[in-house]
C-alpha cells in the first residue's frame, strides 16, 4: 500500500516534528489537517501554509475523514488520546507516530485499539535542539534514518504504508526493528548521548567559559539545550535499557581514566584508534 495524493492526513501535535511532517507532506501535494493544543501554533501553521486546516478542539468530522493519522505527542498523552477519542476514527484508518520510545506504548495501544483501525509505530531519527512548529524544517529528514517498528499485529499493507511515508518524507534509509530492539538501540544512540551532554554541562559551573570554548565543546554539547519535559519522560519510560547503557559507558570512561592515571599512553592510543574506526561508520553520506 502506498500513499497517494487523495489520502487525507491528520497530524495530532503540531510541534517541531509534527510541523516538519506537515511541511513535507503539504509540499508533496497532500491535504494536511492538524489538531494541537496551542492556538498560536495553529495560526502560525495556517499563515505559513504548513497545513490546510487546524484546530485546538477535538473535531469528530476531521478525525473521521482521516485515512492516515500521525501522532506527534508525548508517550503518556498519546496513550490517553487514543483512550478518549478512538471512537472518531474511520474504519480502516492507519495510525502512526514519531514517539522516541516504544515499549511503554506500542503493545498497550494496540491492545486497546479498535479492531478496524491499525497502529504501526515509527521513529524518525531527526530533530533539532529547539521545539515548536515555528522551528519546523523538513530538510532535517534529508540524510537521516527512519525506523518502522512493527509487531505481529501489523499487516504487511500497513508496514508498507509506513515505510512509504518515510521514503516520501525524504529519509535516506528506512529500516525495521522490533519494539525491544528499538528501545535498546535508542538508549545508546540517542538517550545516552543526551545524558552525557547534560552531565558535561552540569559538571563545571565556572563563569565565562563560553568566551574561551572551541567548536569541539559546542559540537559535543549541542543537544544539552534540552526539552526537559519531553526528555525526562523518555528517559524514565525507557529506564532499564538506558541504565544498562549508562553502566557500560561508565565502565568505558573509568577504563580511560585509569589508563591516563597510570600514564599508559599505548592503551590510551588504542582506545582512540578504536573510537576513530567506529566513528567513521557514522559519517553521513548524503
Amino acid at each position: 500500500m502506498k500513499l497517494i495524493k487523495k489520502v487525507n492526513i491528520l497530524i495530532v501535535g503540531l510541534g517541531l516534528l509534527g510541523g516538519s511532517y506537515a511541511k513535507a507532506l503539504k509540499r508533496l501535494g497532500f491535504t494536511v489537517k492538524a489538531i494541537t493544543k496551542d492556538k498560536a501554533s495553529v495560526e502560525y501553521a495556517l499563515e505559513n501554509g504548513i497545513i490546510d486546516y487546524g484546530t485546538t478542539e477535538i473535531e469528530p468530522e476531521i478525525i473521521g475523514e482521516a485515512d492516515l493519522v500521525i501522532f506527534a505527542l508525548y508517550p503518556h498523552i498519546f496513550t490517553e488520546w487514543i483512550k478518549e477519542h478512538q471512537q472518531y476514527f474511520k474504519s480502516g484508518a492507519v495510525l502512526t507516530d514519531v514517539t522516541g520510545v516504544k515499549g511503554c506504548i506500542v503493545e498497550h495501544i494496540q491492545s486497546i485499539l479498535r479492531n478496524d483501525v491499525e497502529y504501526i509505530a515509527a521513529h524518525p531519527m531527526a530533530g533539532k535542539e529547539v521545539s515548536g512548529v515555528e522551528n519546523s524544517d523538513d530538510s532535517i529528514f534529508k540524510g537521516a534514518n527512519y525506523i518502522v517498528v512493527p509487531t505481529e499485529k501489523n499487516t504487511p499493507e500497513a508496514i508498507e504504508l509506513c515505510r512509504n511515508l518515510g521514503e516520501l518524507l525524504g529519509f535516506k534509509q528506512v529500516a525495521e526493528l522490533s519494539v525491544t530492539e528499538h528501545d535498546k538501540m535508542i538508549a545508546f544512540l540517542s538517550q545516552l548521548t543526551h545524558c552525557i551532554a547534560v552531565s558535561l554541562m552540569c559538571s563545571n559551573d565556572s563563569e565565562g567559559l563560553e568566551a574561551y570554548t572551541g567548536d569541539s565543546f559546542r559540537d559535543l554539547t549541542r543537544i544539552a539545550r534540552i526539552n526537559d519535559e519531553m526528555w525526562s519522560e523518555l528517559f524514565l519510560s525507557n529506564k532499564q535499557p538506558l541504565l544498562d547503557e549508562m553502566d557500560k559507558f561508565r565502565a568505558s570512561f573509568d577504563a580511560l581514566y585509569e589508563k591516563i592515571k597510570s600514564n599508559d599512553r599505548d592503551a590510551v592510543r588504542e582506545m582512540m584508534k578504536i573510537s576513530t574506526k567506529r566513528r567513521a561508520l557514522f559519517d553521513k553520506k548524503i
